[in-house]
């Protein structure tokens, strides 16, 4: 993965890294700290121009977002607690925890987005309560640019100021994303095997399936 990261920004420059940003935000596994380090790099040796790495780097992973965002939003909440009824025990939430979720994000979505961008591996997910809660898209569009430009802005100075040693940046940040994901995966699997409906939700359940 390093190498291909490597040999496709020394080719293609700018529009590599707003094509790999935008990917890394589809399609997580693909890391970000190991882009735009090395885009800092090029731009300490003199190959690119700092303000263009950043502003390709930004533009891409808010490009990058936009995709979740839209099939969050085009499949709807109402369809997503349909499904929750039915599989509440894989997806370990009712439709009632839904509710509840949404309510949080229009209170606190502006910093849910903001902050959420800087955080490895949140980053992808937090696109879909913002199209499931029908956040504002200009509101969207600020808060991933200006959360988005914070964090390829450290990943960019801290290449940037390494230059030679910029894999390391990988070696701090990429153990984090992956103790994240871990801990999310581990609380996904608790969730599941401690489920228990209550009983009303029971109810409800039985009474979507016999509809079905």
């Amino acid at each position: 993965m390093f190498d291909f990261i490597t040999n496709f920004l020394e080719k293609s420059g700018y529009l590599g890294v707003f094509a790999l940003m935008a990917l890394e935000n589809i399609f997580p596994p693909i890391p970000s700290e190991m882009i735009m380090s090395f885009a800092g790099f090029v731009a300490a040796r003199g190959d690119l121009n700092v303000v263009g790495v950043l502003i390709a780097g930004t533009a891409g992973s808010v490009v990058g977002a936009l995709p979740w965002y839209y099939a969050a939003r085009v499949y709807g909440c109402e369809r997503l607690k349909k499904l929750a009824g039915r599989h509440a025990r894989w997806l370990t939430i009712t439709p009632g925890d839904i509710d509840k979720a949404l309510d949080a994000f229009h209170k606190h979505g502006k910093k849910a987005v903001l902050f959420g961008r800087l955080v490895p591996a949140v980053r992808t997910l937090i696109s879909v309560p913002a199209g499931l809660g029908n956040m504002n898209l200009g509101q969207f569009l600020l808060y991933s640019t200006i959360g988005s430009l914070a964090w390829t802005g450290l990943l960019t100075a801290a290449g940037f100021l390494l230059e030679d040693n910029y894999k390391d940046v990988a070696k701090y940040v990429d153990p984090v994303s992956k103790t994240i994901l871990g801990a999310m995966l581990a609380w996904y699997l608790y969730r599941v095997a401690t489920y228990k409906p209550a009983a009303k939700d029971t109810s409800n359940a039985q009474k979507q399936h016999e509809r079905t």
